[in-house]
């Protein structure tokens, strides 16, 4: 009976779907283990072989926690909503929600095909009404609350309200935009309008003007990563900044609790570093500089406000409002021309701009502490959502100040001993302050976190500015001009924003003509007709981003069909938080920023018990593709092979590496690949064309994808799992070389043969050999860590030791082949399954129990122990592992090839560690 991986492999899938094998219920018998995959968005492309790497990953840990006896939950779904299947639609006029239908059918059944374990019972789709009602529920619920700083928590916008009919602004604690004074009898007095406006500077969710990357083409907003140098990565149109009156959720005012957490969290250091940059606390001062010859005062944020003497010119963002405002006629053109040409920018393209611009504004700013005037430029190295969008310049002791003022030839003024204000010290470590002193403010002398400190103190006191912790981290756009995305559960009442009732959700997605904005410029949901509330208002027209579905998907999962709630009170507190997550890093700033506050938002409310979502996080690496070549003679349709390709001018192609095993090309598909190539010509090495090979990004253009169905449909699940794994680490990327899928497909094929000999099973109960246990609990040790450690790579080159050993042995005991099994079931699930029931059991080898190591077994008999005469090597003894040390020592003393070292010398001491080294030293 040979192994036949079609037949094995379609068998058991389906007793898997049959018997819902991986069906997960609470059960507080057992100890919970929530494993999540990030939530993929299937593309139309479906999946090539990297994308399944961590989901294989996080298979076989879910796979070995329940061995372990954990009652483990690890669904699958989809982020449904996106830009791709919208663009399709309007290529098409194509619903894309048949298109995302499709592209999920497909994922399904190669995900089906790998052999995972989830439970598709619980499977979620952000598009399912069913699933994004909880979305604009949540959206509601921030709507209706503030942050209170004091509490450090958000409360209900009804108490915030209570407090301004009693006390106005008076004594507020909360998070907002700007700061804003009224009394009682101000705020009594505001029509509906008023009032609206007022909330919505400090609302969770809130509609606030804020500047965005907008592509005209595309006719929507476009998130940072959704841009590069200036273009959208969907289409490569342009991208400009504008300001919009936009949806915004106040993700800031969860700063500091963000950066708590992570102290709270396994994550590795390099992702928390990753959020903690991202977030960017900083303690400083803010300060007032007024505007000669006006009556504006320009707000700048520091944090050494000890170099305010030190300042030689001011900058502002080019989106300030500021700089309407103190812009002179005379410089209007020059300021105009240069915001035109920044506008197409990117913030985080900005961030790492190294060429110098900028241009002055006409105006001056007046130093607070000396008294002295300043020029205002602009530059788009400042941005306008860090601190206010202005900054003070004091390019002695900034490197970004000192290539401004070196490029415009602005003056440099030195406050620490010892800088020269070169290009090589202008970042001077702290010294002592020298010549840095006004009419009421002396620095001298003192060590610069001195000075930073009495310089607040006296802006304080003078009323100048304040003490602040300012924080990088921006709130999050919530607004979209796509239809494909969550309509926003609002209406709109004389131009006052008005949530819908709870019970009119979830609010569906209406049909349009055209998934294109209106000509008036509206999104594509001002096409839609009677796109109105029950009472008749106008609805938003907006609607959410990508990650408004996937900020808390996590915890639908744990109770994906409940009605009445998000996930009801006992499912979270079975489930409590994902132990295992598992994705890529590009989400380290996004995706995980966002569902840490969706989190921390719903833990306020007491919907979740956990204020982290994600207890343990690991980054899967990437897996590269692998190139493969044809060299063309130029002018001809001939191909010469790689070794004599030296000989010809030749022009290297890419060609497709489905067409190509081992590097040997083949001849009649690559003649049938493109017609191009129907007559082609080959000069062979051997009989055989060799291609050349490169490591590259896996990508259609390079012909490099490669489809996990041709290596499932070839070797089997079974391999393309243990294959993926043995790639290399988990967390590194590494590229995919098909060349080396033949050697883990021989592995199977020997296990198989543990227990096939042609037709006959040659199982049996006989007794294990110590040399078997031996075997066996040294493979259960290493496997066993190598899991909890995410070292696949390594488990499985151990799997292909203990085989080879088994096989030496000619080892058939059930009792060792049996545990066998269970230690690559989460591996190989497939094969396993198989060999575990042909040996006798009836029940799923998934229902069976992690083998445990017993040292005993990895005990040595003898141990090999180097001998020394004053410290050097000499020779080898082997003894018994249990020997006493006196006959260790009697024993190294009678060897033969001591007596050369003793001859006419005498033993002072000998040192024995067991089991390693016996060291005599001799006079």
């Amino acid at each position: 009976m040979e192994y036949n991986h079609r037949d094995i492999e379609s068998r058991w899938q389906q007793y898997w779907k049959e018997n819902k094998t991986y069906k997960t219920e609470i059960d507080n018998s057992r100890p919970k283990f929530y494993v999540l995959d990030m939530f993929p968005y299937p593309s139309g492309a479906g999946l090539h072989v990297g994308h399944p790497l961590g989901y294989i990953a996080s298979d076989i840990f879910s796979r070995y926690k329940r061995l372990q006896g954990y009652n483990v939950l690890h669904p699958m779904g989809y982020d449904a909503y996106g830009l791709p299947a919208e663009q399709y639609a309007i290529q098409t006029g194509q619903h894309p929600e048949i298109t995302t239908v499709n592209n999920i059918a497909r994922y399904r059944n190669q995900l089906d095909k790998i052999g995972f374990c989830y439970d598709w019972d619980r499977e979620i789709k952000t598009c399912d009404p069913e699933y994004y009602k909880w979305t604009q529920w949540a959206f509601m619920k921030m709507f209706n609350s503030y942050y209170d700083t004091k509490l450090d928590k958000a409360m209900p916008i009804a108490d915030l309200i209570a407090h301004f009919e009693k006390e106005g602004s008076k004594g507020v604690n909360a998070a907002c935009g700007k700061e804003l004074e009224f009394t009682a009898e101000e705020w009594n007095g505001y029509n509906e309008k008023q009032k609206s406006d007022t909330l919505m500077n400090y609302r969770i969710a809130y509609l606030g003007n804020t500047m965005v990357n907008w592509c005209p083409k595309l006719g929507t907003v476009l998130a940072n990563d959704e841009v590069s140098e200036g273009l959208s990565i969907r289409g490569g149109y342009p991208v400009e900044q504008k300001l919009m009156y936009q949806w915004c959720l106040r993700v800031s005012a969860y700063a500091q609790r963000l950066l708590d957490g992570l102290e709270r969290i396994d994550w590795t250091d390099s992702l928390k570093e990753t959020q903690r940059n991202w977030i960017g606390r900083s303690e400083g001062a803010e300060m007032r500089f007024p505007i000669a010859g006006s009556d504006v005062e320009l707000e700048i944020f520091t944090t050494r406000a000890d170099t305010v003497f030190g300042v030689t010119f001011m900058v502002m963002a080019p989106e300030s409002a500021y700089v309407d405002m103190i812009t002179t006629p005379e410089q209007r053109a020059a300021v105009d021309a240069y915001i035109d040409e920044v506008k197409h920018k990117t913030e985080r393209e900005r961030m790492i701009e190294k060429n110098v611009s900028g241009v002055f504004t006409g105006a001056y700013a007046v130093n607070p502490l000396t008294g002295k005037e300043i020029p205002v430029w602009v530059s788009d190295y400042v941005l306008a959502g860090y601190g206010t969008g202005a900054i003070m310049a004091v390019p002695a002791h900034d490197s970004r100040d000192y290539a401004f003022a070196k490029h415009f030839n602005l003056p440099i003024v030195p406050l620490i001993e010892g800088c020269d204000v070169s290009e090589e010290s202008f970042d001077a470590k702290s010294g002592k302050m020298i010549n840095s002193c006004g009419a009421e403010l002396d620095l001298n002398g003192m060590e610069v976190k001195d000075a930073i400190a009495a310089t607040k103190r006296f802006i304080e006191e003078k009323g100048i500015g304040k003490v602040k912790v300012n924080y990088r981290l921006r709130d999050a756009i919530f607004s979209r001009q796509r239809y494909w995305g969550e309509p926003f559960p609002v209406y709109y009442k004389d131009g006052v924003p008005h949530l819908l009732d709870e019970s009119q959700l979830p609010l569906l997605l209406p049909e349009v003509d055209k998934y294109l904005p209106t000509e008036s410029g509206e999104p594509p949901l001002g096409r839609a007709k009677d796109w109105k509330s029950a009472e008749g208002y106008p609805l938003e027209l907006n609607t959410m981003p990508g990650f408004a579905g996937s900020s808390a998907y996590y915890l639908r999962y744990m109770d994906p069909r409940n009605n009445e709630a998000l996930v009801s009170k006992e499912a979270d507190d079975y489930w409590q938080d994902v132990d295992l997550y598992i994705g890529g890093t590009e989400h380290a700033t996004g995706h995980l920023i966002y569902s840490r506050f969706w989190n921390k938002f719903l833990y306020d409310l007491g919907i979740v018990c956990r204020d982290e979502p994600f207890r343990k996080l690991i980054n899967q690496g990437m897996i590269q593709g692998r190139s493969n070549f044809v060299y063309r003679i130029k002018d001809t349709n001939t191909f010469v092979s790689y070794n004599l390709k030296k000989d010809y001018d030749v022009t290297p192609i890419h060609v497709d590496v489905n067409i190509v095993s081992n590097d040997i090309l083949d001849l009649d598909k690559f003649r049938a690949w493109r017609p191009e190539f129907n007559d082609a010509e080959f000069i062979l090495e051997d009989g055989k064309y060799v291609c050349g090979y490169a490591v590259e990004k896996m990508s259609k253009s390079m012909f490099n994808v490669v489809n996990p169905d041709d290596i499932v449909e070839r070797y089997g699940a079974d391999t393309l799992r243990l294959y993926e794994m043995f790639l290399g680490p988990l967390e590194q990327s590494k590229p995919w070389d098909t060349n080396g899928i033949d050697g883990v497909n021989r592995f199977l094929k020997r296990l198989w043969g543990l227990f096939y000999k042609g037709d006959n099973l040659v199982v049996d109960d006989s007794k294990p050999s110590k040399d078997e246990l031996k075997s066996l609990h040294k493979l259960i040790k290493k496997v066993t860590w190598d899991i909890e450690n995410f070292s696949f790579n390594t488990s499985i080159a151990a799997f292909m030791i203990c085989v080879n050993e088994l096989n030496s042995m000619k080892c058939h005991s059930r009792e060792v082949l049996g545990q066998l099994l269970l230690l690559l079931a989460p591996f190989a699930p497939h094969i396993t399954e198989e060999l575990w029931h042909a040996i006798g059991n009836n029940s799923t080898i998934c229902d069976g129990s992690w083998p445990v190591c017993n040292e005993e077994y990895l005990k040595e008999d003898t141990v090999t122990m180097a001998v020394s005469f004053n410290g050097k090597a000499r020779f080898n003894i082997e003894v018994a592992a249990d020997t006493p040390r006196e006959i260790i020592e009697k024993t190294a003393l009678e060897h033969e090839g001591a007596a050369k070292w003793l001859e006419g010398k005498s033993v002072k001491k000998i040192i024995v560690v067991p089991g390693k080294i016996v060291n005599i030293v001799v006079a």
